[in-house]
């Protein structure tokens, strides 16, 4: 008599979702004692916080420098998913100034955990320069929409918009650079809207 094989059971697995859960409450508990410790700041008490063990914390983030990144990269990925978000649900030219003042409060956040960024081999800039181009596209795809709904001038270079940002941002070392970054916005915005069309009056018609 042939024996049934007997299939070996496969072993069970976490479900993903819970990974993923652990992934986000890791970063998200990391992005809150970066901030508050900066450079001083404990991988032990970021695991604890986040109600995991250092074990976990680990497997998911091997070393200080892929936290640090992390961290950073998904506040980057946040902002750019923004972007589309707002397209989706607001006019373009408000879904563009919505999406500026959210830029401002990345940079104003950012800046906030800058002294644990610093740390990483390369230091901030090199994290700041791999997300770059991620920004950059979500800006551009932001003003080109308000220019092709006829919002802002056909003329206007998205550009524009990026290089006057980027050159505020140069000066958050200052006091008050939040409030002039946002009136920034308005100013830029305001200079480049389409005019608005004149109604050509109809010719009086002569009484006879």
């Amino acid at each position: 008599m042939q024996k049934e094989k007997v299939t070996p059971a496969r072993p069970v697995r976490k479900p993903r979702a819970d990974a993923e859960r652990n992934r986000e409450r890791i970063l998200e508990v990391a992005k809150e004692v970066f901030t508050r410790d900066g450079a001083a700041a404990s991988l032990d008490d970021i695991a604890r916080r986040s109600g995991i063990g250092n074990a976990t914390l680990y497997r998911h983030f091997p070393t200080r420098d892929d936290l640090i990144e992390a961290v950073y990269r998904s506040e980057v990925e946040k902002l750019a998913a923004a972007e589309h978000r707002f397209a989706a649900a607001m006019p373009p030219l408000a879904a563009l100034r919505a999406w500026m003042l959210l830029l401002i409060d990345h940079i104003s956040a950012k800046k906030l955990i800058l002294p644990a960024m610093d740390t990483v081999a390369g230091g901030s800039m090199r994290l700041i320069e791999s997300s770059r181009s991620l920004i950059h596209t979500a800006f551009l795809a932001s003003v080109h929409r308000a220019i092709a709904s006829g919002d802002l001038r056909s003329d206007t270079e998205p550009n524009d918009f990026v290089r006057a940002l980027v050159g505020i941002f140069h000066t958050t070392a200052q006091p008050g650079w939040e409030p002039s970054a946002r009136r920034i916005v308005d100013i830029l915005i305001a200079g480049s809207r389409s005019a608005p069309k004149q109604t050509s009056a109809r010719p009086r018609t002569r009484q006879k």
